[in-house]
């Protein structure tokens, strides 16, 4: 998933958004609230968790700014706020769930995985394009009964193909949803990634799924004819 993190204490943001980077999610974590509104003008994520505290704009004004833009993704509203009245005030605003610091990483999880389950693009516990499985829990990718093991990287640039099935995928496009908000990727490293991908897709006999579309982008296209079907 593309998840947008926004913690103003650092000491809180970096582990969180490690764990988050580890479970195979790209995040973009940040520490206000203004910029995390210029975030949300300019990219589409599957998941938000704010921070009810923050500079310049509180959490809870960008969940209910986030909303009032039409946008459905599910929020996770994190604070030491604990009362029934915060509480309303946080899930009235538009949240759909709520966490209260100090934060237990394995429930932070839990919480994440169960938010990622109402995303519409959740599709079970992997993406399932014609006979190849992207298993999202264990970062692999299976066909045919052989199974290979991604790196954090790979997962991303994989998951964002298959839920995005038979599209040409631009430079950019890939470089948004695989690539923190703030980093800059080498010139060719979308080409070595892609390059890496395809390795690993061969070792499931799929290599070629991946087609490279000169002066657009890249697509995967899986062949016409698959003997099994999910």
């Amino acid at each position: 998933m593309k998840i947008l993190l926004v913690e103003d204490d650092k000491r809180q943001l970096m582990p969180l958004q490690t764990v988050l980077c580890q479970a195979g999610h790209t995040v973009d974590g940040v520490g206000d609230g203004e910029t995390a509104r210029w975030l949300l003008s300019e990219k589409e994520y599957d998941l938000l968790i704010l921070d009810w505290m923050l500079p310049c704009m509180s959490g809870l004004r960008l969940c209910q700014h986030y909303r009032a833009l039409g946008k459905a993704a599910p929020v996770l509203m994190i604070t030491a706020k604990d009362t029934t009245p915060d509480k309303v005030a946080g899930l009235d605003a538009g949240a759909d769930d709520y966490l209260v610091k100090p934060i237990d990483i394995v429930e932070f999880m839990a919480r994440v995985r169960a938010l990622q389950r109402r995303s519409p693009l959740w599709q079970g516990d992997s993406l399932c394009l014609e006979d190849l499985h992207l298993h999202l829990d264990t970062i692999a990718v299976e066909r045919q009964g052989i199974v290979s093991t991604l790196s954090s990287r790979e997962f991303q640039l994989l998951e964002y193909f298959m839920r995005h099935p038979r599209q040409v995928l631009t430079r950019d496009q890939i470089e948004q949803a695989v690539w923190e908000w703030g980093t800059e990727p080498e010139s060719n490293a979308i080409t070595v990634l892609i390059r890496k991908l395809r390795k690993r897709l061969q070792k499931v006999g799929a290599a070629d799924w991946i087609e490279t579309i000169y002066g657009m982008g890249y697509r995967l296209n899986p062949p016409d004819k698959i003997a099994t079907q999910c």
